[in-house]
């Protein structure tokens, strides 16, 4: 039996650096993606209810509380149905720890976590950029500061691979192998899966050019994408880095980028559509992506307007202008418990 005057800081790092990696065997990307949900709950707890991380204890969280987090998550912060039920799950797998714990406050926020459906998902057409959109995004990072070389050459990669965001947080140098002219790259996704994938040549090159100037080409641990605090980049960082982007965009072409939301997600569901009607084959793009079915994939086929006759190596070399190399770093961003990180 645990000690009952633990506080909910202390059974949630426990149940991270414990629980979830040795008890229930779960993968690196799924401990991610529950640590996110975590600290999206800590910043609702401290920008809406003015309780700072280590001030959260299980009463604070009733039924109410917990509700109007997930409201928060779909309404300012954009989250889909989905992603608003995987962080309700988050939340409900802690839950069920703490109580095993035989801890009566953990049981009351169980319990009120059971009252909370699980949200039906629309089945409406997924958000994709036209490639004129595509385009104009990829242009909007200047050049003249290491942050928006490295968001410049983000956006191009997140294009070229249509890799999801934690799979581009894990990506290290040494997952990049150079061959003449062309980039593979290895790629972790769910269940730490992994797969090959060759990147567009002008997006290899302004990668291979941006370790160059980060001086880790040599270094093959180390993460490609950092933040401005972090060697290793978040999905947290990922999500503010496009979110500012598209909104420049929005801002500079009225005409275009006209749905009311976009993330991160959005560029893989591009990255897909466009390869479809490439008239790249559907099990390649399978492949490429990582889907474990080719029902997934399938779904890109109904989204797909465009003609079927075009590519790839017109995709490749259309979408992806050269781009120059830059200068400096800046700083700042958000503090979590540590053991969320």
């Amino acid at each position: 039996m645990r000690n009952k005057t633990e506080t909910f800081m202390e059974i949630l790092q426990s149940f991270f650096d414990i629980y979830m990696p040795y008890s229930a065997g779960l993968s690196d990307n799924t401990i991610h993606s529950y640590k996110y949900a975590f600290r999206l709950l800590l910043e609702y707890m401290f920008v809406k209810r003015g309780i700072p991380a280590d001030k959260v204890t299980f009463k604070l969280l009733d039924y109410n509380t917990v509700n109007s987090f997930l409201i928060w998550l779909e309404e300012e912060r954009g989250c889909t149905a989905s992603t608003r039920n995987q962080r309700l799950a988050a939340l409900s797998s802690f839950a069920a720890y703490a109580q095993n714990q035989d801890l009566e406050a953990a049981s009351v926020f169980m319990h009120n976590l059971k009252k909370i459906p699980v949200k039906k998902q629309k089945s409406g057409p997924r958000t994709v950029f036209s490639l004129n959109e595509v385009t104009v995004l990829l242009q909007i990072p200047g050049e003249r500061k290491y942050t928006g070389r490295r968001d410049k050459v983000l956006l191009n990669f997140m294009y070229a691979s249509g890799a999801r965001a934690q799979e581009i947080c894990d990506l290290r140098v040494r997952d990049m192998q150079k061959q003449k002219d062309q980039v593979r790259i290895t790629l972790i996704g769910k269940g730490n899966k992994s797969r090959r994938i060759i990147i567009a040549k002008q997006c290899g090159e302004i990668l291979c050019q941006y370790l160059s100037y980060r001086k880790i080409e040599n270094r093959p641990n180390s993460h490609v994408f950092s933040s401005q605090t972090h060697e290793q980049m978040t999905i947290s960082c990922i999500e503010g880095i496009f979110k500012k982007y598209v909104q420049a965009a929005k801002q500079q072409n009225p005409d275009m980028f006209l749905e009311a939301h976009y993330s991160p997600h959005t560029m893989r569901h591009t990255t897909a559509t466009h390869m479809l009607e490439a008239g790249i084959p559907i099990i390649a793009i399978k492949n490429f992506l990582g889907h474990t079915s080719v029902a997934t994939t399938q779904r890109y086929a109904e989204l797909s307007q465009g003609t079927v006759n075009k590519h790839i190596k017109e995709w490749n070399e259309k979408w992806f202008p050269k781009q120059n190399v830059v200068t400096q770093k800046s700083d700042n961003e958000n503090i979590m418990p540590d053991f969320l990180n």
